[in-house]
């Protein structure tokens, strides 16, 4: 189409962040972050061009999980994805609208990355998953460039003026003659909630602070809930201990029945996330079970349930959702890195998905519509994503109909790499009514860079 581009030239560069405090992922324990910033130039047919900016952080330690590897040696071989990556894009010369140009080029990346791999002589074979994240920064800076070059929120160019191809093109017959645009919005909702992250190793009162941070932030949960009005909590489980577990939950509502009560609020939710360390679903079952015994309030609140079980699905056939569906939302994560995952997914029980940034542009906007088309329940979860990365995630969850709330875990763990985005978002960065100003993401491209 006369609108397409080309991509000119690619650069990209990393930053290193500590956490405020770690922040547990799958059992391991994180406290510093490698944030990948990525630049493309792109020019149109008409020879006019465009600047785009991509940013993620590669969080290893979820994107790679490995018992035979050090996070040291999975965050060095993302950095080797990462420059396999961008030769694959650096070198495609093919006009295209920024969908058509990932999605022609993602199998050739992860076919490379897994002679990668090889070549590396890795202990475990790098996951798709983790390809998916360094690429996904690439995709983003494509997306904003294209959005920039016709003076638009990159949510404005999905319509037929632009994209060519239906969905049927990318997803197959079933969805032929659907378009993408039809499942996103080209303004972004004004305001939405916020969920806040209840780590496993974060405090919930002021007893159980060994080490106070000291730098004006909340410290505590019981801090947390008035300081910035929630009414989302998102609490992270083990999923290895069932009394814990348990308590944790009751905890969590515990603190927020009191807090919430001095604040006069009566609704509030919550979601819970395994992380995919579940044994298997009887585990959760007798957890749901008795957490409705110990909190039948507190269960109301249970919005969805997050990956309790293994990622590799195929490989997991026996841990069928179908009866914990039926008493709240199950919904794939680390799972989640094609059409074929939400297909297998859905023959398993789960109703539902969590679309991540870090994914990609591309693949979150064209599994949003499946999941729709489906039927299913979407949420928008990210991954400590500040600064850039933050806007984006936010913008997919406030451009994405049926996306009740946003995360925001940076805040928490890592304001540093924030800061210097509080005075063009301050209603993205600073919260205090529990909800992020998402009326702010509907600036050129992806919002965040001019």
């Amino acid at each position: 189409m006369q609108t397409d581009i080309r991509i000119r030239d690619v650069l990209f560069s990393f930053e290193d962040f500590k956490y405020r405090t770690p922040i547990k992922f799958g059992g391991v324990a994180v406290s510093e972050v490698t944030i990948l910033n990525v630049e493309i130039d792109v020019e149109t047919r008409g020879g006019k061009t465009a600047h785009g900016f991509g940013s993620m952080p590669l969080g290893n330690v979820w994107a790679y999980p490995s018992r035979n590897m050090a996070i040291s040696e999975t965050l060095a071989a993302m950095r080797a994805v990462t420059e396999t990556v961008a030769l694959v894009y650096g070198g495609h010369r093919e006009f295209g609208h920024p969908i058509d140009i990932t999605w022609a080029i993602e199998h050739e990346y992860i076919r490379q990355v897994k002679e990668l791999g090889t070549k590396l002589k890795v202990a475990d074979p790098i996951p798709v998953l983790a390809t998916l994240v360094c690429a996904s920064p690439f995709d983003a800076a494509l997306h904003d460039a294209f959005g920039k070059a016709h003076g638009l929120n990159c949510y404005s160019t999905y319509g037929p003026e632009f994209l060519a191809n239906d969905l049927g093109h990318y997803l197959g017959r079933e969805f032929a003659g659907l378009r993408l645009h039809d499942f996103v919005s080209t303004k972004a909702k004004p305001h939405m909630p916020l969920y806040h992250l209840v780590g496993a190793l974060d405090p919930l009162v002021a007893a159980e602070v060994k080490q106070p941070v000291g730098d004006g932030l909340p410290e505590t949960l019981a801090e947390w809930i008035p300081a910035d009005g929630l009414t989302y909590l998102k609490i992270k489980l083990n999923g290895d201990d069932l009394n814990w577990d348990v308590e944790r939950v009751l905890g969590v509502n515990r603190v927020a029945e009191e807090q919430q009560a001095k604040r006069g609020v009566t609704t509030w939710h919550y979601s819970l996330d395994f992380n995919e360390r579940c044994a298997n679903v009887a585990y959760l079952l007798e957890f749901l079970k008795r957490v409705q015994e110990g909190t039948p309030r507190g269960f109301e609140k249970i919005q969805y349930i997050e990956q309790p079980t293994r990622r590799d699905l195929k490989a997991d056939r026996a841990n069928v959702m179908h009866e914990a569906s039926k008493l709240r939302p199950v919904v794939i994560d680390e799972s989640l890195i094609d059409l074929e995952s939400i297909l297998t997914a859905r023959e398993m029980g789960y109703t539902g998905v969590a679309l991540k940034a870090c994914k990609g542009q591309t693949q979150s906007l064209l599994m949003a519509a499946a999941a729709k088309k489906f039927g299913m329940f979407l949420c928008v979860q990210d991954l400590t994503c500040p600064g850039a990365s933050l806007i984006q995630s936010a913008s997919l969850a406030a451009h994405v109909p049926g996306i009740v709330a946003i995360e925001s875990n940076a805040r928490q763990y890592c304001p540093a790499a924030n800061a210097p985005w509080a005075e063009r978002f301050p209603g993205m960065v600073h919260i205090t009514t529990g909800t992020m100003e998402t009326g702010l993401l509907d600036g050129l491209g992806l919002g965040a860079v001019p």
